[in-house]
């Protein structure tokens, strides 16, 4: 389980943010700790206001008063909403804030069912209660409730990668703009891609595409990216998303200079060489571009192809997981150009691969046993239905990918956070 501790001024804000996921029937109000009750058991912003308002008049210094925690267990986790009350009581408790008043919200709105508590950090005469260690204290607190309550250690999954599994967007499972931004924000910190083909084709495999968007304002060009999901046939399904949703990395300036520092890396990327040697065998080896997708994705990589509306294919991506580097077939050779595969899928005529290095030397049935058996960094594609596939024109493959984080961020909280602090920053001027 992880904690998240926010600390603000904006008392209002916090409390709306998550009644309107009650409203909005993502969300309910699970549990009150000294909050004015009403007749018919519900809660309005203006009733709980009141509860908090004798702690925030009595308030003698402290600049921001108010408690925004939010408790995640992991979504493989089972908590039922009398488990989800014991669990924000008895973290509260332990972090010293038992004896404050405190909502405690469940948000239903992403895969990840998760707790929200909005509380004060000032007693009823406005001393401030001890933040000292807080952060190591929550840590501690964390791990105890997760051994109470058989919860999955937060900190055994992260020095277990293989449980991080991240999916591709689901545009009919609803919240896309979750979805999409807890792919977006991580794809550019973990692959090096140079150029905005490589990253659509590499967004292409969690179902989600970009386009740039060019305008003026004030006689001053302007540039910019808009995201959309995807459908199963690689169709937009879903609105443009504008890219600040996403963070600053989503956008068009860092994206460029994303390019520039991933072109340098490429350039001495050590397994450019067994990369390249890889697609040569399982191009001279395989007898279709089905069969072809197959042994290289049995092997961790994707293979993007872009064709016209004549079923031309005009560009071929390879996203390498192992590496986490994406190549367009002809940086990696000419004979892995997008006019080589044109003319075997669609002409029959198929150029032989002279392939070179250590894989060179194995005799076929070598280098066939190792294709069949899957990298140990990627156990999910074991899972993987390889016999499925799309229509020939669509650039989505089955794909399930390893990122340091699991799906599901409430990037909401986030962008709304950052929208009530660019409100004080307003008003400070």
């Amino acid at each position: 389980m992880i904690a998240k501790i926010g600390r603000g001024n904006n008392l209002y804000g916090a409390l709306v943010y998550n009644q309107l996921k009650v409203e909005k029937e993502n969300g309910q109000v699970l549990y009150t700790n000294k909050i004015i009750e009403t007749p018919d058991g519900s809660y309005a912003v203006s009733q709980l206001l009141r509860s908090f308002e004798p702690y925030l008049l009595a308030n003698r210094k402290t600049e921001k008063p108010i408690l925004h925690i939010s408790l995640n267990p992991d979504p493989k986790d089972k908590v039922s909403d009398e488990q989800f009350e014991q669990l924000a009581q008895k973290y509260m408790q332990k972090m010293g804030y038992a004896e404050q008043p405190f909502v405690v919200f469940k948000h239903t709105d992403i895969d990840r069912t998760h707790i929200h508590i909005v509380s004060v950090c000032v007693d009823e005469e406005g001393r401030k209660i001890s933040d000292k260690f807080e952060k190591r204290r929550s840590m501690d607190v964390c791990r105890e409730l997760e051994k109470e309550f058989c919860l999955i250690s937060a900190v055994e999954k992260k020095k277990n990668p293989q449980n991080q599994i991240f999916k591709p967007v689901d545009y009919k499972a609803g919240d896309i703009k979750s979805q999409m931004a807890s792919v977006i924000r991580h794809l550019p910190r973990h692959y090096k891609f140079e150029g905005f083909g490589a990253y659509n084709a590499l967004l292409s495999l969690f179902n989600i595409t970009a386009e740039e968007v060019k305008g003026e304002y004030n006689g001053i060009s302007r540039q910019g990216l808009a995201y959309f999901a995807l459908n199963d046939k690689g169709e937009k399904a879903s609105n443009p998303f504008k890219s600040s949703l996403f963070g600053k990395q989503a956008g068009y300036v860092p994206l460029q200079q994303h390019y520039g520092k991933s072109r340098e890396l490429l350039k001495n990327e050590p397994s450019k060489a067994s990369l390249k040697t890889t697609i040569e065998k399982s191009l001279q080896t395989a007898s279709d571009e089905r069969e072809f997708k197959k042994r290289l994705l049995e092997r961790g990589i994707n293979t993007v192809v872009r064709r016209n509306t004549e079923g031309r294919v005009y560009g071929i991506t390879f996203v390498d997981h192992a590496s986490k580097s994406v190549w367009n077939g002809s940086q990696l050779g000419k004979n892995l150009s997008a006019n080589v595969f044109n003319d075997w899928w669609n002409n029959g005529t198929k150029m032989e691969q002279p392939v070179q290095g250590n894989l060179a030397s194995k005799n076929d049935a070598t280098i066939n046993q190792e294709v069949k058996q899957p990298n140990n960094l990627f156990g999910f594609l074991d899972k993987e239905d390889l016999s499925y596939s799309h229509e020939e024109n669509s650039l989505i493959e089955v794909f399930a990918g390893l990122l340091p984080n699991a799906k599901g961020d409430d990037y909401d909280e986030g962008l709304f956070a950052n929208q009530m602090k660019k409100k004080a920053r307003r008003k400070k001027k």
